[in-house]
């Protein structure tokens, strides 16, 4: 019995080392911190101190529309829709497209682009963006946030590749990924999760510089779980040092964090995702936000609400996740969000902001 017993043992240790291996090669293993690709044309302008900048940060939802409600939206599990038909994927990119050209914005951070995923028919929607938009933007980087050859979720049974994008109207110099702490669970697991990060994109200032334009997408909040100050507490140190340099920066993107004050005026079902005290009083007690806490939650806090989740009781947007932070060198000049032609292309609306870059390099 114990000779059956050791091979028994022995045999179902094999097979874990081969379950873990089979898993790694399937999976996707960045560095901390390291340098990513950057299509930019030598025409492209050089950004002047002092000159006006127009910045968009908008998560487009894999281009996926509000007709659907997730698997994932809701927070019992009980969506029904695992992925868009490719009729619907066609239509919001062009909904895309329209809006930003619409706005002509010199930046735009776009979060949850898809890159060969299953449920995106394998689409590269940066590069059917781009066959849009290219006339605008001759500079672009592309970061993932989350990408496998397979994930064995029975929503997803298949392969997942998603990222965030940057295009620009002026040079990039160069661009880097900086991963951000990842959520912990069983070691087998947390190879198939996301794997959030920092996409960092560096344009050069006449006479100096650089300008650095992040783009980022937090995790969602999890009980019993702090990985949401983690990232926030990276973040910071980020741009602590950045500050510290004398490098102007700017950062947008989906946060996953309320302002103060919203959570309060969420219904008791829909507080779950967040947190009473927002993690994110690290960086709004040190740098400008927008929208600021006092725009989010005063008397015209609709005007900022950026999110419209993919749930059938809600029928308008009802809560701020999405913001631009920006060092205080640079000057905030306007800012909006863009919401009535943009409720059905995503369950996020993009954020816009005009700025004064600091007069000297």
């Amino acid at each position: 019995m114990t000779r059956l017993l050791r091979t028994i043992l022995l045999a179902l240790l094999i097979l874990a080392v081969l379950l873990w291996v089979l898993a790694w090669n399937l999976t996707w293993h960045p560095e901390e911190r390291e340098p990513v690709p950057v299509a930019c044309t030598p025409q492209a302008p050089v950004l002047i101190p002092g000159q006006a900048l127009k910045v968009m940060t908008w998560n487009v939802q894999h281009l996926a529309g509000k007709r659907y409600v997730f698997w994932y939206d809701l927070e019992d599990g009980r969506g029904q829709d695992e992925r868009a038909t490719s009729e619907d994927l066609a239509y919001n990119l062009d909904e895309v497209a329209r809006v930003i050209r619409a706005e002509q914005p010199d930046i735009v951070l776009l979060q949850e682009l898809d890159s060969g995923a299953k449920a995106s028919d394998y689409q590269d929607q940066l590069a059917l963006l781009r066959e849009r938009v290219v006339d605008i933007y001759p500079c672009v980087a592309q970061a993932f946030n989350w990408k496998a050859d397979f994930v064995p979720n029975s929503h997803i049974f298949g392969s997942v590749g998603r990222t965030l994008v940057t295009l620009s109207r002026y040079q990039i110099k160069q661009a880097e990924r900086l991963q951000l702490p990842q959520s912990k669970s069983n070691p087998l697991s947390e190879l198939f999760q996301p794997r959030r990060a920092l996409l960092a994109s560096y344009l050069p200032l006449l006479g100096g510089g650089p300008l650095a334009v992040i783009n980022t997408q937090l995790d969602g909040h999890a009980q019993g779980n702090d990985i949401q100050l983690q990232q926030i507490q990276t973040l910071s140190d980020v741009l602590d040092k950045l500050e510290s340099q004398g490098t102007p920066w700017l950062i947008g993107g989906d946060f996953n964090l309320l302002p103060l004050g919203q959570y309060r005026r969420l219904k008791p079902e829909q507080r779950g995702r967040y947190a009473p005290d927002s993690e994110l009083h690290v960086l709004w007690d040190k740098y400008p936000m927008i929208p600021s806490n006092a725009e989010a939650s005063g008397a015209d806090r609709a005007d900022w609400f950026t999110h419209f989740p993919n749930n059938p009781d809600l029928t308008a947007p009802d809560r701020t996740l999405d913001y631009l932070f920006h060092s205080p060198r640079i000057k905030r000049v306007a800012a909006e969000v863009r919401q009535a032609d943009t409720l059905q292309i995503s369950d996020h609306l993009p954020l816009l902001a005009r700025f004064l870059l600091p007069a000297t390099p």
